[in-house]
């Protein structure tokens, strides 16, 4: 099977391929005539093989690196037409045109014609004798100056060429050139840009009509990717109709190659939208799916892939519209050997906070939520980007910090902490009996101990020293949380505990007092 797969590849591959001679003007008139002369045979007898042998004819058309792009029908009617006007003007007799590989002035012109060859000078098939791009790109114009001729005697009597139904029902005033195009052609295009244009709108109208009664509540996220693709896929839908008007209306040269580049263009920012809002609203599906899970390494990647995912359709997208333009994208990407290297240089930053993200992904020192600490930044990880994190202060504000700095930087991870630690001390007056003391110390740990979110195993009530003006009692204890609202609602428990524990005991807490002495000199001289 595998055999039979390799010689069918073979073939195919061999035929597309195959071997045109154009060494010398003989050998390509020879070529380009006997090619022309079986495709007429071909559509004659609606032989497929002899058909596909215009082609071959086409083979010997020069064309230019860069030029504007020609479709293949255009370049078959250009074929047809050169074989209808040689037909009309001269009957070849191969054996009177030069064999030869080199001529004086690198040039050669079929007699009573313009029609000429020249050797081509670099490329792929440097030193082939070609038809001259400045000629098949007229063949219609020498077609039309001639059609009125009869076929010469001996001749392959033309190419079999049928007058388009439409220019043999249009009148007259229709078929005059303005601007290098027939008025019907102008007017075609006009007409089809209105209706193009209305397709768009309809489109649209009818979607929208669709999605709201047609999507059942189970299916949000298909309604939602249509609304968002509606505007573009409207567009997609336009240049496809103006592509085959464009067929249609026959436009040839500089014309076709501007309108088709143009429709091109439609097409492709029409394609690379739908993409980008297909990425957004997988995104948003994503996003939220991972609300739903408890792990937090979702949250972060679900952003950087959404920016990843974007940025790569915008330039595919846009490679995608130069290829269809004609531009050798390899060819253009290999030639930005020093310009990508001076791009490389300018883009170190961008390159380094890339990396940055990477390590931040990999590494996990933060996420989504955590509230850090890092070069004098602190407040909560609101996302984690593809260039930067953005940090929302405590008082609302939003810090943006390149990744580069984020790896690299010495970093407090407060929302990784295990535990939340309270130390505090109690100061009380001077006058507190010993024994009310210990008592007080005493049911302060029975309150840390029963309290089901502090840590048990490790913490401390002790009278801790002399204060100028209090009796200082020490209170160091652990909150087992990794939410900052439960860590402040259960230290305010433990508060309100030992604040009644205080006054049940009649325990006093002091505050910074100062005795002031007035000493009398006059009553002491008296006595």
């Amino acid at each position: 099977m595998k055999l039979i797969l390799v010689i069918f590849c073979n073939l195919l591959w061999s035929s597309e391929l195959a071997y045109v001679k154009t060494d010398t003007p003989r050998d390509t008139m020879e070529t380009f005539i006997v090619a022309m002369n079986d495709y007429k045979k071909g559509v004659e007898t609606n032989d497929p093989q002899l058909k596909s042998r215009i082609d071959d004819a086409i083979r010997c058309f020069a064309e230019k690196d860069g030029a504007v792009v020609v479709s293949h029908r255009e370049k078959e009617l250009a074929a047809i037409f050169l074989k209808e006007v040689i037909d009309r003007v001269v009957a070849l007799d191969f054996s009177k045109i030069p064999n030869e590989t080199s001529l004086p002035n690198n040039r050669w012109r079929l007699k009573n014609s313009e029609i000429t060859l020249r050797p081509v000078r670099q490329g792929e098939r440097e030193g082939e004798w070609l038809i001259t791009e400045g000629t098949w790109k007229r063949a219609s114009k020498f077609y039309h100056r001639v059609k009125h001729l009869p076929y010469i005697e001996g001749s392959g009597g033309g190419a079999l060429y049928v007058q388009p139904w439409m220019e043999k029902f249009l009148p007259e005033w229709s078929k005059r050139e303005t601007l290098r195009l027939k008025n019907w052609q102008w007017l075609g295009i006009f007409l089809g840009f209105i209706i193009g244009l209305l397709i768009k709108f309809f489109f649209q109208f009818f979607t929208a009509i669709l999605v709201r009664f047609s999507f059942h509540p189970k299916l949000a996220w298909k309604k939602e990717l249509v609304q968002e693709i509606e505007k573009p896929s409207g567009l997609i839908i336009a240049a496809v109709f103006w592509y085959f008007l464009a067929i249609n209306l026959k436009l040839e040269g500089f014309a076709f190659g501007l309108i088709n580049g143009l429709i091109q263009i439609v097409f492709g920012i029409g394609v690379t939208w739908a993409s980008y809002k297909a990425v957004t609203v997988l995104a948003r599906y994503l996003r939220g799916f991972a609300q739903k899970t408890e792990s937090t390494l979702d949250d972060q990647l679900v952003p950087l892939v959404e920016k990843v995912l974007k940025i790569f359709v915008v330039l595919m997208g846009v490679l995608v519209i130069l290829q269809n333009l004609g531009v050798n994208v390899f060819s253009l990407l290999a030639g930005l050997g020093l310009g990508g290297l001076a791009f490389a240089l300018a883009a170190k930053d961008t390159a380094a906070n890339l990396f940055g993200s990477v390590v931040i992904l990999i590494d996990r020192p933060f996420k989504i939520g955590d509230w850090i600490k890092v070069e004098g930044v602190e407040g909560m990880v609101e996302e984690i980007g593809f260039r930067s994190t953005r940090i929302r202060t405590f008082y609302n504000s939003l810090i943006t910090v390149p990744n580069a700095n984020m790896a690299t930087a010495q970093l407090d991870n407060m929302g990784m902490r295990a535990y939340r630690r309270t130390y505090t001390k109690l100061d009380v007056t001077y006058d507190t009996k010993p024994e009310l003391m210990e008592e007080f110390i005493a049911g302060i740990k029975e309150i840390i101990a029963n309290n089901p979110h502090t840590r048990k195993d490790y913490y401390h009530v002790a009278f801790s020293d002399y204060a100028s003006a209090s009796l200082q009692v020490m209170v160091y204890f652990f909150i087992i949380t990794d939410d900052w609202a439960v860590e402040i609602r259960e230290r305010q428990a433990i508060y309100m505990e030992i604040y009644r524990l205080a006054e049940k005991l009649g325990v006093e807490f002091a505050f910074p007092t100062q005795t002031l002495y007035l000493r009398n000199e006059n009553a002491e001289r008296v006595q």
